[in-house]
């Protein structure tokens, strides 16, 4: 099966030998993804706005594998609070609340960088 590796031009990608996607067939992985914290749309203490982000910003990268959120089968989120839940299942809920992936919740002592709140790992499968 032919594989194709979505990069993004992050300098991370070549130091850490990573992609942001990699699909093999019809199944799709796609890697931990946090925020562009911007300061202005995106701040550093707003889970819901970087939550929203993440999926947005995936959102384009499946639809460059020629998949979508449809197709999202189960997400992997963590926090650096578990006490932002609300807010980050009501962004997660305005993606999948009828596409109904699989889904964990974990909070993690951190992230890569402090202003992180929310990572999100994603597995997707094109129906044939």
């Amino acid at each position: 099966m032919k594989r194709q590796n979505i990069l993004t031009g992050s300098p991370w990608e070549d130091k850490m030998g990573y992609c942001r996607a990699v699909r093999i067939g019809n199944f799709i992985e796609v890697s931990g993804t946090v925020a562009i914290v911007d300061g202005d749309k995106v701040k550093a203490n707003d889970a819901h706005a970087q939550t929203l982000n993440i999926l947005e910003r995936i959102e384009k990268v499946l639809e460059e594998l020629n998949a979508g959120m449809k197709d999202v089968i189960r997400t992997r989120i963590f926090v650096t609070d578990v006490s932002t839940f609300e807010a980050v299942a009501t962004a997660h809920a305005g993606f999948f609340k009828d596409i109904k992936p699989t889904t964990g919740f974990y909070e993690v002592s951190k992230l890569v960088a402090p202003e992180y709140m929310v990572e999100i790992e994603f597995t997707a499968i094109i129906a044939e």
